[in-house]
């Protein structure tokens, strides 16, 4: 979606746009940054997981990380910089790593960009936004595994008092395929709130949605080209497939609120464009 980069805005969300995020939960803007931008990203990402592969690496003798398994699978804490490995015994590719943005400073930058922080404006909706919180999300070619159907805001009702107020949006890094286990969304399924957790014995099972909870019919396979970002609800259903492709599919997810609000891992307040 080309825009105006000195007219801020235009790069807030349209009527149709702010309606159809009301009405579904969600709205995609395609080619929000250029090729160049997201080679830069790429790159970014590229250094993060190097960085924490490496500190992973020698957890178990740093006083600073903590290493330990959920469900079989491996979590190592950094200080407050959580990082999770693929799934499987002996993974050795990163997952995801939270809050990507103390890591890496392209990242950091990227929270302040006008194209996002004013349509999130609109959706906190506040016109003085802070961080919650951003990871990277990393799905390597024939390893990625999947991101069961779940809600943001379960997971971040134990910490904060306004999750209604913690829209996210999701810059893609690579081309998003129905192959390359691209986003997807239950349509319409915010309208319900907090929806019942499951409950067959996984240490995190409460975190994923019941499935009797929602309708998977009404999934929305989320295909769209790098550069584009897609807004949606912290109370969505939502996920993503396995990387079957021979190809990556990597992306940042930023969740913004109110500013003055401590972000979630560090307990820092990081406001936003300011």
């Amino acid at each position: 979606m080309p825009c105006d980069m000195n007219n801020k805005h235009a790069m807030k969300l349209t009527a149709a746009e702010l309606a159809h995020y009301e009405e579904h939960g969600f709205v995609v803007r395609r080619d929000v940054f250029d090729r160049q931008e997201c080679g830069v990203f790429r790159s970014a990402a590229q250094r993060v997981e190097a960085t924490m592969l490496a500190l992973a690496d020698g957890a178990e003798h740093s006083s600073r990380c903590a290493d330990y398994r959920l469900d079989g699978n491996r979590f190592v804490d950094i200080e407050h910089v959580t990082v999770q490995f693929e799934h499987g015994a002996n993974a050795r590719q990163l997952r995801v790593v939270e809050p990507v943005n103390d890591v890496e400073p392209v990242f950091d930058r990227l929270i302040d960009d006008a194209r996002l922080c004013e349509p999130m404006r609109q959706l906190v909706p506040s016109d003085r936004l802070g961080l919650w919180t951003a990871k990277l999300n990393l799905k390597h070619p024939r390893v990625g595994s999947d991101f069961g159907w779940h809600q943001d805001a379960p997971y971040w009702i134990h910490d904060s008092d306004h999750v209604d107020k913690l829209p996210n949006v999701m810059v893609m890094f690579d081309d998003a395929t129905c192959s390359n286990g691209c986003f997807r969304v239950i349509d319409g399924s915010h309208k319900a709130g907090c929806l019942p957790g499951c409950d067959d014995g996984r240490q995190l099972a409460g975190f994923y949605t019941h499935p009797d909870a929602f309708d998977e019919d009404a999934q929305v396979l989320i295909e769209c080209p790098a550069g584009s970002v897609v807004f949606f609800d912290p109370h969505i259903v939502h996920g993503s497939g396995v990387n079957a492709s021979v190809l990556p599919r990597r992306a940042m997810i930023i969740t913004y609120q109110p500013s003055g609000f401590a972000t979630l891992k560090s307990g820092t307040i990081r406001n936003v464009g300011e």
